[in-house]
């Protein structure tokens, strides 16, 4: 069954300002970037539960791809997968996480 796939506010302005970084240096890198976590995003409506479960969160329901070296953050429902965010894999989830929750 196909999934239809939402991107969440905070995903999409995770991957706006990851894409005017890179385009400081190249805008065809930043677009290149932009349009391959869109085709692995729409890759999730048929094969949504490809990406590992989030470690450090322990749900079976929320997981990630990593594209380049960025995680894909989503969440699986029963006919919709949701982008939750898209963080570098270097910066620390948690702390990111409660920092929102603030």
């Amino acid at each position: 069954m196909a999934r239809k796939i939402i991107w969440s506010f905070e995903a999409t302005a995770d991957l706006e300002a990851i894409a005017d970084y890179i385009a400081k240096d190249s805008a065809f890198y930043a677009a290149a970037f932009v349009q391959e976590i869109r085709d692995a995003s729409r890759s999730l409506d048929q094969f949504s539960e490809r990406g590992r479960i989030v470690p450090e969160l322990y749900n079976p329901n929320i997981r990630e791809l990593f594209v380049k070296e960025y995680r894909l953050i989503y969440s699986i429902e029963e006919s919709r997968v949701i982008i939750l965010g898209l963080i570098h894999g270097k910066r620390d989830l948690m702390a990111l996480w409660e920092r929102e929750q603030r």
